[in-house]
């Protein structure tokens, strides 16, 4: 007792600067800090293998990110235009080449998603290259910023004995 009555007595002769150090001193030896990262984050995933799949909230997050920087609304995950996104990546990957954006869209209004927008492609093999590649070209970094698109999908298929391996659909509707 005598030690935490001397403890406080010292503690009101120190100045509020030294106080707050030996606050936060205390907080992080308690374990009072940012616990330290396990895994790798999700747009770094080598999706290089066939239980891989991409994480759509990561995807929609980085996206709508991008969009938002863009001065346009961020985008909900639509589990129709997921699916629509993973029957296209599977037919690429199928077919061992990326397919026609217009094609796409085309069969996208047949099946009542008039509006939508997509972006095809392969060989990336982690969503941080996907994104870097789409936002570098013209094309793809237009559909990222469709203006009034509210809904996405976006899936990945692997064919390991192709030339690019990863294949990529994502698709923005109104």
């Amino acid at each position: 007792m005598d030690c935490l009555l001397r403890g406080a007595a010292k503690a009101r002769s120190m100045s509020c600067p030294a106080l707050l150090a030996g606050a936060l001193a205390l907080m992080g030896a308690a374990g009072c800090t940012e616990p330290a990262r396990t895994g790798q984050p999700a747009f770094y995933r080598d999706l290089g293998s066939a239980s891989a799949r991409v994480d759509t909230g990561e995807a929609r997050a980085m996206i709508s990110a991008y969009r938002l920087n863009a001065g346009l609304n961020t985008l909900t995950l639509d589990p129709a235009l997921v699916a629509a996104a993973q029957q296209e990546a599977d037919a690429m990957a199928a077919a061992d080449r990326p397919a026609q954006a217009e094609a796409v869209k085309a069969r996208l209004a047949r099946a009542g998603q008039t509006g939508a927008e997509a972006n095809l492609s392969a060989g990336y093999r982690r969503l941080a290259e996907a994104f870097s590649g789409w936002r570098d070209s013209p094309q793809h970094d237009r559909v990222m910023k469709t203006p009034g698109a509210t809904r996405m999908g976006i899936a990945t298929a692997y064919a390991p004995g192709s030339k690019y391996q990863v294949y990529w659909a994502l698709i923005l509707a109104p």
